[in-house]
């Protein structure tokens, strides 16, 4: 018995060496530490301030979050969570940019930069662009509207609430720019509908832009698609109404100074030829 037992001791021990490699290897580096250990909160923050300078943001992002985590109820912790919608902004990560400010005004409604929140989320939409666009040259007008919308919200929001914000000039510059963006997409819109005869479409989508946009860039072709669609669909009335506010608004237009081919029923494939 004496000589058995450190044999099965020797046999169980080299069928566990096994089990205990693999579970060092489901657990991690056991040698992996932590090197905010023992630190106070504002020298995470610092350091988390150093790394976005170096332009780090993967490293700031987490020093940010452990600041949090381990002192959240601190000042530090507070403008941690007004440094990681930016981090996230310059990682060109829209939807988590939109969340963590969402989140910041959520926590700190009254805060003294809670207008800087409403702007990085109007901006983040604002900069989105898809894998696609990136590589090619498609219009920002030639996009998906949504993302555009939501920035004009977002900014519009901050313009309402905070007309002293040091934000307040370039995010009235950018909502200009989002209209005239958006009545060009519904222009683009209209254009393809009108090369596929679809007149009523075509027409639905000029009257949109005359009715939401109307001091957009677009309000001059979406008179002349107007013109033409209701021309191609015989609604004669309509059409000489809409020509005579085209030609009181517009009277430099070539369809109204009679440069225009006489077929007036190509008049809005003439105006896209000036693009």
């Amino acid at each position: 018995m004496k000589r058995i037992l450190p044999l099965y001791c020797k046999s169980i021990g080299a069928l566990l060496l096994p089990f205990v490699l693999s579970s060092c290897a489901i657990f991690g580096d056991p040698t992996e530490l932590d090197d905010t250990r023992g630190w106070q909160a504002d020298r995470i923050y610092a350091e988390g301030e150093a790394k976005m300078i170096d332009k780090d943001y993967d490293k700031a992002l987490v020093y940010f979050q452990k600041l949090e985590s381990r002192f959240p109820h601190g000042k530090y912790a507070t403008q941690a969570q007004l440094e990681i919608p930016y981090i996230h902004y310059k990682k060109q990560d829209p939807v988590s940019t939109v969340i963590a400010a969402d989140r910041f005004i959520k926590l700190h409604p009254n805060h003294p930069n809670v207008d800087y929140a409403y702007y990085i989320k109007g901006l983040a939409s604002f900069s989105e662009r898809g894998v696609i666009e990136r590589y090619t040259a498609q219009e920002i007008s030639d996009r998906d509207p949504k993302t555009l919308k939501l920035s004009f919200a977002a900014l519009k929001e901050l313009v309402d609430r905070f007309p002293k914000s040091r934000y307040f000039k370039d995010a009235t510059q950018r909502m200009l720019y989002l209209v005239n963006a958006l009545a060009q997409h519904e222009m683009h819109v209209a254009r393809y509908y009108m090369k596929r005869t679809a007149y009523l479409a075509a027409l639905n989508r000029a009257k949109y832009v005359l009715e939401y946009y109307p001091n957009s860039t677009s309000i001059e072709e979406a008179l002349v698609v107007s013109v033409s669609a209701y021309d191609y669909m015989d609604l004669t009335d309509l059409k000489d109404d809409t020509l005579r506010i085209l030609k009181t608004n517009y009277p430099q237009n070539p369809m109204v100074l009679g440069k225009a081919t006489e077929d007036e029923r190509i008049w809005w494939k003439f105006w896209e030829s000036l693009y």
